[in-house]
């Protein structure tokens, strides 16, 4: 199981917490710093059942710079928001966990964070 981070957001912090109660096995990955690739982004999303747009922070500065509210939410737009997501990894909703079974959750509550502990 991994699990992509901003040290500095507190529904990360939590989530750290409740796996660490858990006794969770898992791998910490600082995604700001350690930015996920545009490959890694799809597969991330394949595995949460989710398309970019879902997961973009959309109020975050970077976005409102992008224009990103008014891009297309399609598949025709798809490439071009995980370019976004890729270049700018601020914009990727956090945390995100990859369960065992090969499935991803957003982990932004404890319910989240307990399902993909029981995958």
């Amino acid at each position: 199981m991994e699990i992509w981070i901003n040290p500095a957001c507190s529904k990360c912090r939590s989530a750290l917490s409740l796996l660490d109660a858990e006794g969770a096995d898992y791998t910490v990955r600082r995604y700001l710093e350690d930015v996920p690739s545009e490959d890694e982004i799809r597969d991330v999303l394949d595995r949460l059942g989710l398309e970019p747009w879902d997961i973009t922070r959309t109020q975050e500065d970077a976005a409102k710079e992008l224009g990103m509210k008014d891009w297309a939410r399609d598949e025709s737009s798809r490439d071009r928001w995980v370019r976004a997501l890729s270049e700018h990894p601020r914009l990727i909703q956090r945390p995100i966990i990859t369960a065992e079974d090969g499935t991803a959750v957003v982990g932004r509550t404890d319910e989240a964070v307990r399902d993909a502990l029981s995958r």
